[in-house]
């Protein structure tokens, strides 16, 4: 019987997960469909990802060695977070193995800076920046306020972004290579999920709308579809096209967008992975994010990025106040709510903040999403054991 596994093993494609946080797991959760061979590179042995992978490496994702000897044994690999070592990535592509997206699009993606510059260079519309690279550039730009400080790198899920409304604020910027971004109008901010197959065929998902917690600067909640004017939707498609046209590499990617009250589309960033804007497609959509990596990487036809129903994807994270061992508090009374999917990360300790799950509703009524996400809202708490 061992036997017949090992040799099954073999004949499977061995892909990698750079980092192993909820991304990596729920990419881990769609692979078991499939025939794959799956490993993941993670520093922390508990993390959420560790416990679902056939292989687990304990590394550095950032240490060039660790994922240059991860990358060796594979056939394919993928990134669950870009802050990765690129260099290793490059080597690795350059000796035959397959890299999704492309080491080339890394390096654009994780410099904001570079990241500017590659929709300045293909004409791609967003808001106006310049660069700073301490805070007495900074001040020297008063000016161009009010605006809001990027940090070129290093910057994750809120972090190293400052806004800068006036003088006072500039003490609040960075010291250090940033973007300074020229603060727009913005009526609403969406997303539009894109796969590319290696191929270069090219599938989207419909565009979701984003509402953001303005205190932690996270993701409160999204709507799909986005309530967008038909123009828009055609703009938003056309610039979410235009923006990978040119990474040339096959993958998923997430292009976050504005929209200004005059219904101009601007893009604000680009993620090339699986992303938090589409994690509502794991129950509302034929065809998940998570499932249409693994199709990519296998090399599979594209999937159905059709919506089953209209949906709300809500973050569940940690509760004000909290730090320890998580304990979710009223879960089981939420359980009970019709068409509510909830996804628990796994992760042992809460903070004010951090993420530790989502729920996406469905619905063919708005009025009803908002209402169920509400009552999930003030009725479910992650908070810190006693």
């Amino acid at each position: 019987m061992l036997s017949v596994l090992h040799t099954y093993l073999c004949e499977m494609q061995k892909i990698g997960i750079l980092g192993g946080g909820q991304l990596g797991r729920m990419l881990l959760q769609a692979a078991a469909n499939y025939p794959v061979e799956t490993y993941i590179l993670e520093n922390d042995e508990k993390s959420p990802a560790a416990h679902l992978c056939h292989h687990f490496v304990k590394g550095d994702i950032k240490n060039f060695d660790d994922v240059y000897r991860f990358g060796k044994q594979l056939n394919a690999l993928t990134i669950e977070i870009e802050n990765v070592n690129i260099d290793a990535l490059m080597q690795l592509e350059a000796e035959g193995i397959q890299i999704f997206p492309k080491p080339s699009v890394l390096k654009i993606i994780c410099n904001k800076a570079l990241q500017k510059q590659y929709y300045a260079d293909h004409k791609i519309p967003t808001a106006p920046y310049l660069l700073t690279n301490n805070r007495e550039e900074l001040a020297g730009n008063k000016d161009f306020l009010p605006a809001v400080h990027k940090l070129a790198e290093g910057g994750y899920d809120g972090k190293g972004v400052q806004v800068i409304n006036d003088e006072a604020d500039i003490a609040e910027g960075f010291d250090e290579l940033s973007v300074l971004e020229k603060k727009v109008n913005i009526l609403k901010e969406i997303a539009m999920m894109i796969a590319v197959g290696v191929d270069g065929k090219v599938e989207l998902y419909p565009a979701v709308e984003m509402v953001f917690d303005p205190s932690l600067n996270l993701l409160a909640y999204q709507l799909c579809p986005a309530e967008i004017t038909e123009d828009v939707y055609f703009k938003a498609e056309a610039i979410a096209l235009a923006t990978i046209k040119n990474f040339n590499s096959p993958g998923i990617f997430a292009v976050e967008m504005f929209v200004t009250p005059e219904g101009d589309v601007l893009v604000n960033e680009t993620a090339p992975r699986v992303h938090n804007s589409g994690h509502h497609t794991i129950e509302a959509h034929y065809s998940s994010q998570f499932d249409m990596l693994w199709r990519i990487m296998l090399k599979y036809p594209l999937g159905n990025t059709g919506a089953i129903m209209p949906s709300l994807m809500q973050n569940i994270i940690g509760a004000d106040g909290q730090s320890g061992l998580a304990d979710y508090a009223g879960f089981e009374d939420m359980l009970k709510i019709d068409n509510a999917f909830f996804h628990i990360y796994g992760k042992k300790q809460t903070k004010p903040g951090r993420k530790m799950g989502h729920v996406t509703i469905m619905s063919n009524e708005k009025a009803d999403l908002l209402h169920k996400a509400n009552k999930i809202k003030h009725n479910l708490s992650v908070v810190a054991k006693k």
